[in-house]
């Protein structure tokens, strides 16, 4: 919006609304007290309230006309004409010029420069009264009169304009930013309330991994290790009348319950399993199935073919773990009488397939229960969070074999 005068404070609003009043009334106390004809005075005095009854109505009166440019161009015309009148009669009106021109400044450009030129005609006029008009070298004074008032005031008109201009262009500037400045604060205020909930369900999410990895532990060591313990312990039982069977029986539990706990607590941890801190995955592999035959009188054979290569340490648990799940499993349902455990270097990936003779299954009917389901989910879940894939083929009297297969860490220098 343009800044009027009215804008710039109280004392401007004062000077607008009253000064030209009050410079009036002071024309007229002069036109009093000088000397003049009756007739002559209550013309000039009628004139002076024209001037006032103009300036009421058009401004006073009506504040909604003081920024109507039709309105203000017909206030400024008449007091041009009235004054132009008064002055021709008596020169000492062209004193309320000023008046004029806080309205004249007041209009929109080009209005403002047509109406300040015909206001300093006025006083140009009434400075020029006495000049001698007759002969070109009269009028050539009252030209420059005219101009030196017009000049300056139309010079004053232009720069009010421009700065106007400028402060719209400023206010302008102002709004832009501010509406920017609302516009990121919204977007702030947005960006914090995601970035809460993304907090929020970083932290379910986390909470909710470390539950399945909790899980995924305790059903792979405490819970496989109950169930060997509970195995030699009812072996122990029936083997009771022969001390060499029972022995060795709860040796094998307490072994087993050692082991367990062991485990237990690096899980808590989130630690790797202790065999593969102390050799390789082949060689955990190795003694895993070792220690699972001894327990379950099974024959395993462990095979390691390819390359060997250093491999991501969530990759060595993942296939270890399978490979322990797996074990357990032919010991719980396969009835088998071997086992082959393969681990497989290839090109892009590391393959672990553990083959049984046991009585399989029918893999399309295969419910998740307590005692199976969540290991083979469990199972799953490790390998595809590691990009890999898992296969179970089996059928019934067929025997089993189970493929688990992992992307095959960057290339590094095999193993020996």
């Amino acid at each position: 919006m343009r800044a009027q005068p009215e804008d710039m404070g109280p004392r401007w609003s004062v000077v607008i609304t009253v000064g030209p009043y009050v410079l009036l009334a002071i024309m007229v106390l002069f036109t009093v007290i000088s000397d003049r004809a009756g007739g002559m005075l209550v013309l000039d005095l009628s004139l002076c309230a024209v001037v006032a009854g103009w300036m009421l109505w058009f401004f006073t009166l009506h504040p909604a006309w003081r920024d109507d440019t039709r309105m203000l161009a017909v206030l400024v015309g008449g007091l041009v004409v009235i004054l132009m009148v008064l002055v021709f009669r008596d020169p000492w009106f062209g004193a309320f010029t000023p008046a004029a021109y806080l309205y004249a400044f007041r209009l929109k450009w080009p209005w403002r420069l047509a109406s300040v030129a015909s206001v300093a005609v006025v006083a140009g006029t009434a400075q020029a009264y006495t000049v001698e008009k007759d002969d070109f070298g009269g009028v050539l004074i009252y030209v420059a009169i005219v101009a030196a008032n017009m000049i300056p005031m139309g010079g004053a008109a232009w720069f009010s304009w421009r700065n106007a201009q400028q402060n719209d262009a400023r206010v302008a500037t102002l709004d832009e930013l501010s509406a920017a400045n609302r516009k990121l604060e919204a977007t702030l205020h947005e960006n914090a309330g995601l970035q809460e909930q993304l907090m929020t369900q970083a932290r379910e999410a986390g909470v909710l991994d470390e539950r399945q990895r909790m899980a995924r532990e305790i059903h792979d060591t405490l819970a496989q290790g109950l169930t060997g313990i509970i195995t030699q312990l009812q072996a122990a039982v029936q083997a009771s009348q022969d001390p060499a069977g029972w022995r060795r029986h709860v040796d094998a539990a307490v072994s087993l319950a050692r082991e367990s706990l062991t485990e237990a607590r690096r899980s808590v941890h989130a630690l790797r399993p202790e065999s593969l801190d102390t050799g390789r995955l082949s060689e955990a592999l190795a003694d895993v199935a070792d220690r699972w035959s001894n327990l379950h009188g099974i024959t395993v054979q462990v095979t390691t073919t390819g390359d060997v290569r250093p491999m991501r340490s969530e990759a060595e648990v993942a296939l270890l773990r399978t490979a322990q799940e797996a074990l357990a499993n032919v010991a719980k349902y396969a009835g088998a009488s071997r086992v082959g455990v393969t681990l497989s270097f290839l090109a892009d990936e590391v393959a672990l397939d553990v083959r049984d003779d046991g009585a399989g299954f029918d893999p399309t009917a295969l419910v998740e229960t307590e005692t199976g389901g969540f290991g083979l989910t469990a199972m799953r879940q490790r390998i595809e969070g590691l990009r890999g894939t898992l296969q179970i083929e089996s059928e019934p009297g067929a025997g089993t074999a189970i493929s688990a297969r992992v992307p095959a860490a960057s290339t590094g220098a095999s193993l020996s």
